[in-house]
């Protein structure tokens, strides 16, 4: 017995010990892996892909984000054209635990009151900001507005913040002012912020100027770190680093103001009398290639937004087409440069068989045999025919290439298109000699007539005067004149100009209506037919880009003026009476330049500075508003005005409408003769769902004037062209 009891303490010995033994060796294996793991965490920093020493920083560190300044673009005299600005979002603080450092309320205590007074300020009914304020969760700690509360102009805020609302803020955000409103807008272009509601979020060009030179005008963020304590108050007596911000440089443009404000006003009054699909009106200094106007229409306000949806792209250099009848001045540039004209030639006019195709003049009955002279004046298809059949379709290629038709230009300016020749068919051929089979850009049309201007050296559109490093004041980048090539002879430039002269001194010039007195101007008429998506060419007498491209003066050029216009809806003139309507006003305009005022400029066609009506009796508004020749729009029945469109500091054409939104009860004004922009700045002024039928001047609204349209639903506006 004891002998198994011995056996038995000694086997629980050896249990004893071998279960010590890996205890042992557990417990030193643990300890490595918790050195060797310390180790790594030491080493690293990261624990579970998280970086501690970052997470450190961030409990016990406050990092604010410096904002640089964006660069401003400015025009040739440094007169602002986009520079920075800030706006504001509201929101309301609406849980009741919320407290100000004094221990007063910091939320909203009177919803009925605070409704009331921001019904006034924002595109909302009293209804709808109660119901803002009421949310569904008794948890949530804040509401914001939608829409009518995003984007406030810091007149807004001020209104606003006067009234002393508890738990009523605001965020601010960075923004971009634009205080000439529509001007050369889809040039210039616009920003986008990274994200509409926070504070520190960057803003960066999304089209045009604002978008090629993004990266200059943008500059560098810097930042300001301060110690904290894990409540996140700051430490007494740390100390605050700062990386200072980098500002983004300034832009000078070569547009100038004065140009391109006329430019503006005649564009839109075309726009409006006809209707164009497209219209663009450029000014280049023809000696040094510098943009001094352009525009086009559709366009869209930048401050506002309106009109962005049909204008999302910059048609001077974006979009191709067939120029017609002005390429005539690079072929018979060609052809006298080659020794291939011969202007006593008779041809003759009417039709042409090309390659199994009929080629017509714009009078196909024709002129008889005439001389090829004559061509060029009358702007005979057949008579260009004749001139490319004469070179050879190789030589009349090469000047094409000469003329950098089919290249772009490379002009500062985002999303250029190169164009296109079709030379495989011999038609095709003949017809790239009068502006069809080929496709080009704006600039690169300016680009080819600048050879004429300056005796055979072409020159290359420039839009940037300089670029200036705004923490320095230093200019960075200088506009050059720049010489691109020479495809012609300066002795083909002047015969060039003296034919183009011709065409509005004969009388058989098919552009004696833009004779301009005592101005001598030569020009080239232009009537290009469009693609038809189903194939061939559109029918009908306005589906054509009419153009006009000008010399001023035609034997030593200042200026080239070049306006296309593509269907007109209102075709209620000849499309060179339109176009007369924009090119002989802006040559006047042009000509006089350093000059004192004269008439030759219509009275009351500058631009109308609009001023600040906030806060002001409807009634003197109203006399203010007469006094500075627009028209006027009031909404509501209250004796102080609230809200204004457009904004202050906005520029707009003499005539135009500013509508008014007053205090008191929203009611609908009368909006029989208004126009559609009128209609347009009605819905946007009063945040109503506004639809409407028809084009013109409005003759029929579904809610009848004088009634309450907070709770209106959509609104019905009908309308009919005079």
């Amino acid at each position: 017995m004891s002998k198994f009891r011995k056996l038995f303490k000694n086997k629980a010995r050896r249990n004893h010990y071998i279960v010590g033994i890996v205890i042992l060796i557990a417990t030193a294996f643990s300890f490595i892996l918790f050195i060797q793991r310390f180790a790594y965490i030491s080493m690293s920093k990261q624990y579970d892909g998280v970086n501690l020493e970052q997470k450190t920083k961030q409990k016990y560190e406050r990092v604010t984000k410096v904002n640089a300044k964006r660069g401003d673009i400015l025009d040739v005299n440094g007169d602002m054209i986009a520079g920075d600005s800030t706006i504001y979002n509201i929101y309301a603080i609406v849980d009741h635990k919320s407290k100000t450092a004094s221990g007063k309320a910091d939320y909203v205590v009177d919803k009925d009151k605070t409704a009331q007074v921001l019904s006034k300020y924002l595109s909302l009914s009293k209804k709808q900001i109660k119901k803002y304020l009421t949310p569904a969760s008794k948890k949530q700690y804040q509401v914001e507005f939608g829409p009518s509360g995003r984007g406030l102009s810091i007149e807004i805020k001020r209104k606003i913040t006067s009234k002393n609302l508890p738990g009523i803020h605001f965020i601010e955000l960075p923004s971009r002012s634009y205080p000439n409103g529509v001007f050369a807008t889809n040039l210039v272009g616009i920003t986008k912020a990274d994200d509409a509601n926070d504070e520190n979020s960057n803003i960066s060009g999304v089209m045009g100027i604002e978008k090629y030179f993004n990266k200059v005008l943008s500059g560098k963020n810097g930042k300001q770190i301060t110690k904290v304590d894990k409540n996140g108050n700051e430490l007494p007596g740390s100390q605050m680093v700062e990386k200072k911000s980098s500002d983004g440089s300034n832009v000078y443009l070569t547009l100038n103001s004065k140009i391109q404000q006329y430019a503006e006003i005649l564009a839109q009054t075309v726009e409006e009398k006809y209707e164009p699909k497209n219209l663009q009106i450029l000014v280049m200094n023809a000696k040094t290639g510098a943009i001094e106007a352009a525009t086009q229409r559709p366009t869209f306000n930048p401050t506002t937004g309106k009109g962005l949806s049909n204008s999302w792209r910059d048609t001077l250099v974006e979009d191709q087409f067939e120029p017609g009848s002005v390429m005539k001045i690079l072929t018979l540039s060609a052809s006298i440069d080659s020794g291939n004209y011969n202007p006593d030639q008779l041809y003759q006019s009417g039709t042409v068989e090309v390659g199994g195709r009929t080629i017509g003049d714009w009078n196909t009955a024709g002129w008889g045999y005439i001389p090829l002279s004559e061509a060029f004046t009358r702007s005979s298809n057949v008579g260009m025919v004749k001139l490319e059949q004469e070179m050879g379709s190789q030589t009349w290629m090469n000047y094409m290439k000469k003329f950098h038709i089919g290249q772009k230009t490379g002009v500062d300016l985002p999303g250029e298109v190169s164009g296109s020749i079709s030379y495989e068919h011999t038609s095709d051929q003949a017809m790239t000699s009068f502006g069809q089979s080929v496709n080009v850009n704006t600039m690169q049309m300016l680009q080819a007539f600048s050879a004429i201007a300056n005796g055979g050296k072409m020159i290359k559109p420039q839009i940037i005067k300089k670029i200036v490093d705004a923490d320095t004041g230093k200019t960075t980048k200088k506009f050059k004149r720049e010489v691109v090539g020479q495809p012609i002879k300066a002795s083909t430039a002047k015969k060039v100009q003296k034919a183009m002269r011709q065409v509005v001194t004969k009388s058989y010039g098919t552009g004696i209506v833009y004779n301009v007195p005592g101005v001598k101007v030569g020009v080239k008429t232009g009537t290009a037919q469009i693609a038809s998506p189903n194939g061939g060419y559109l029918t009908g007498s306005n589906n054509y880009i009419f153009s006009v491209a000008g010399m001023i003066p035609y034997n030593d050029p200042n200026y080239i003026v070049y306006v296309t216009m593509k269907q007109p809806q209102k075709m209620t003139e000849s499309a060179e009476k339109i176009l007369s309507e924009v090119f002989n006003p802006l040559v006047k305009r042009l000509v006089s330049q350093g000059k004192s005022q004269t008439d030759s400029v219509e009275a009351g066609s500058q631009y109308v500075n609009v001023p600040s009506l906030l806060d002001k009796s409807t009634n003197s508004a109203l006399s203010k508003i007469k006094n500075l020749g627009l028209q006027s729009g009031v909404i509501g029945t209250g004796d102080k005005v609230v809200q204004q469109l457009p904004d202050s500091g906005q520029k707009v054409m003499p005539g135009q409408r500013m509508v008014l939104l007053t205090n008191g009860a929203m009611t609908m004004p009368d909006l029989t003769g208004w126009s559609k922009n009128d209609v347009l700045k009605f819905a946007e002024i009063t945040g109503k769902k506004v639809t409407t039928k028809g084009d013109g001047y409005v003759v029929k609204q579904s809610v009848e004037a004088g009634h309450v349209i907070n709770d209106s639903g959509k609104i019905i506006i009908t309308l009919k062209n005079k």
